[in-house]
């Protein structure tokens, strides 16, 4: 990856290049080729301005304006040739990107919107010079033909930079990277580019400045701000030990971070390859439009031949057959169709990224809309994958903080599992406790230490048993009640007697009860899928209240329960983190990876939370549904109206007076262009 590049963000490495890819991209490619290859929003802006300024005249200089609005050109030698010579101007230059995109589609013989563009200027153009050199006594288009340039100019402008708009995701998270590091090496300091980093290189990360490269803090500390990758708002704490993310910003308190990870390894960049995945991807909505434009264009072109054929057989004169037939060939142009599903699942793909939902492929996007029943995995999704204190009962003559406070002090010593999620606990509730003294193990049994001048021992009923300690009744219930639910009872003593006992087992998120109540409320029901005992995945299941749970299933069986649901006609979600959960992801209907924040090259799921936030899953739902909602009021805005445009363009109500022209025509197809265009906009505004 060039980082300098990225750094400014005029460029964006797609980091896939040369990689293997998906079947479905693969026909992707196929089926979406992209007419505006080479194109920019600025092409077309520039493009608009000069033709516009060169319609102006011919419309003024037209016969037919003038007697439409009643009033007499200024006239001097060779003001009648000004609509030929600028309506050739505004053809050749204005209209060369549709001509352009009409030669790629007719070379991949894909014929679309482009082709159906071109057409219809080029009869227009063609037509006009022969009535103007005298070969057809007619009126001729230039004026038409004009303004039809110059509102497809303004329609494939609006298009443009709201697709480059919706783009600017990437660019964005090209912005996060510096374009230089400060290495440490036993000579001492240097500034090198980030492209040259390797792993094992440590590097030195001031206040303010962002990291260079994904690694580990091997001296120094500082609050780390990394909203701009997981969505976090907080700062987070980082110290000797803790993995530090490329892009992110150090605040007060210099770092000095080890490299495990650079180039296109790093989560900043594996994030960017999957928003720009996304952005390439197409959902079944997309391949339907892109079949109905090639449909609606040969339903055009058999139209405007019948229409020619049919008018001249009828005996009118052949400026009028034209006129209707370029007419027909300009209101049906498909472009609003083709631009009705990109430009809304561009738009929501950034938005996703924005909120930290990177959608990895679009038709899970399209699939969260209908979900039936999202099934969860337990450890470290709908719980933290950690130890912490779930439970205290505290003996009548002690407090909860003064328990928690001194079995973490003597805890703070060991490295047992269990030691670091009571010495988590105490911290997570702001406890501060002091170092312990004469600090030992009990063999098989627990861990002894002062604290306060006073000894304490914790561990398990091993320790009761070898201290002969008398225990509460009230904390005997307790510890039965946590080992029927598989959590470990752990007890704090002092001179023989218990004074608490702790509930310890993998603590569930705080999130994870908002997050699954959404989802009920929307008619969404929920499952778990674990390989843990049943006691403790119905401890937690029943604190949720999920009503479906399935445990001790090993990892190659989970996706046979996904299957199991499927065949019930359900479709269902599977949320894990996208390590043991992967063939689970995978079956899904939708596969939704938890844990991008740490590791984003997850390749399993649809989806990816970057925060490792469960209660993301309502808000993927949210999105698809708006996002849907947005296809199909495009989809019907811009083919509906052919339904009865195409007939009164072609002329069957001309009998009662109602004629299009091809200007009017222009307008009604590019008005529909531009509606879809601003309705897509408005996704922007959906709350998630």
């Amino acid at each position: 990856m060039d980082r300098k590049e990225l750094s400014h963000g005029d460029t964006v490495h797609d980091p896939r290049d040369g990689d293997a890819h998906d079947d479905h991209e693969d026909h992707d490619s196929h089926e979406g080729h992209d007419s505006h290859e080479g194109h920019t929003p600025e092409k077309f802006r520039d493009r608009f301005w000069l033709s516009l300024v060169l319609t102006l005249p011919v419309v003024y200089w037209s016969d037919h304006i003038q007697g439409l609005l009643g009033y007499e050109a200024v006239a001097f030698p060779g003001a009648a040739w000004i609509p030929a010579i600028l309506g050739t101007f505004v053809y050749f230059y204005g209209g060369w990107a549709f001509l352009e995109g009409a030669w790629r589609e007719l070379k991949d013989r894909l014929p679309g919107m482009m082709t159906l563009i071109a057409l219809a200027i080029s009869v227009a153009f063609i037509f006009s010079w022969v009535v103007d050199l005298g070969f057809i006594d007619a009126s001729a288009l230039w004026w038409e033909l004009a303004t039809l340039v110059t509102i497809m100019l303004l329609g494939h402008w609006i298009e443009m930079r709201s697709i480059d708009q919706a783009q600017g995701a990437l660019k964005e998270l090209a912005k996060l990277l510096p374009d230089t590091a400060t290495r440490v090496t036993d000579s001492g300091e240097e500034d090198v580019p980030v492209s040259e980093l390797q792993d094992g290189d440590v590097i030195l990360v001031r206040p303010g400045e962002s990291v260079a490269a994904d690694g580990v803090v091997r001296s120094g500390s500082s609050d780390v701000n990394e909203a701009m990758i997981t969505g976090e708002s907080r700062l987070v704490k980082k110290k000797e030990g803790d993995g530090v993310i490329a892009g992110t910003i150090a605040g007060e308190g210099s770092l000095r971070v080890e490299v495990t990870r650079t180039g296109d390894e790093t989560t900043l960049s594996g994030i960017m390859r999957l928003v720009s995945d996304a952005q390439k991807s197409k959902s079944r909505a997309q391949h339907l439009a892109d079949r109905a434009a090639r449909l609606l264009t040969g339903v055009a072109l058999g139209a405007g031949v019948l229409t020619l054929v049919v008018w001249q057989f009828l005996g009118a004169p052949i400026d009028f057959s034209i006129v209707r037939t370029v007419t027909v060939l300009v209101i049906a142009c498909p472009h609003a169709l083709g631009l009705a599903i990109p430009l809304v699942v561009s738009i929501s793909t950034t938005l996703g990224a924005r909120e930290g939902l990177l959608i990895r492929d679009r038709r899970g996007l399209e699939e969260a809309r209908s979900l039936d029943i999202v099934v969860f995995d337990k450890t470290g999704t709908l719980t933290l994958g950690e130890h912490r204190v779930v439970e205290m009962t505290v003996a009548d003559d002690v407090s909860e903080d003064d328990a928690l406070r001194a079995a973490a002090a003597v805890e703070s010593e060991s490295e047992h599992p269990i030691a670091r999620g009571i010495v988590m606990s105490a911290r997570d509730r702001e406890i501060a406790f002091p170092e312990p003294q004469d600090f030992r193990a009990i063999t098989g049994k627990g861990v002894a230490a002062t604290v306060d001048d006073v000894e304490y021992q914790v561990g398990g009923p091993a320790l009761l048993e070898a201290e002969s300690a008398e225990v509460p009744s009230s904390l005997q219930d307790a510890a039965t009640t946590a080992a029927d639910r598989g959590q470990a009872a752990i007890y704090l003593l002092r001179d023989g007697r218990a004074l608490a006992v702790f509930a310890v087992a993998d603590a569930i998120r705080e999130e994870s009860h908002e997050a699954v109540r959404a989802l009920q409320e929307r008619g969404i029901e929920v499952a778990m899928l674990t390989g843990d005992a049943r006691a403790v995945a119905e401890a937690v299941a029943e604190e949720l209240g999920i009503d479906t749970v399935f445990a001790e299933v090993l990892p190659e069986d989970k996706a046979s329960k996904v299957k199991e649901l499927q065949a019930q006609g359900k479709k269902v979600a599977m949320v894990g983190d996208g390590v043991n959960d992967a063939p689970a992801l995978a079956t899904a209907d939708i596969g939704i990876a938890i844990g991008a924040g740490t590791d984003v090259a997850v390749e399993a799921g649809h989806i990816v939370l970057v925060r490792s936030d469960p209660r993301d899953i309502p808000r993927i739902v949210t999105l698809s549904q708006a996002t849907y909602r947005k296809m199909v009021q495009n989809l019907w805005w811009a083919a509906g109206y052919n339904i009865f445009a195409i007939p009164l363009a072609a002329g069957v109500l001309v009998g009662w007076g109602i004629l299009l022209t091809p200007a009017v025509g222009a307008v009604l197809m590019s008005a529909s262009t531009v509606v879809v265009a601003l309705n897509a906009q408005l996704l922007r505004r959906v709350k998630l």
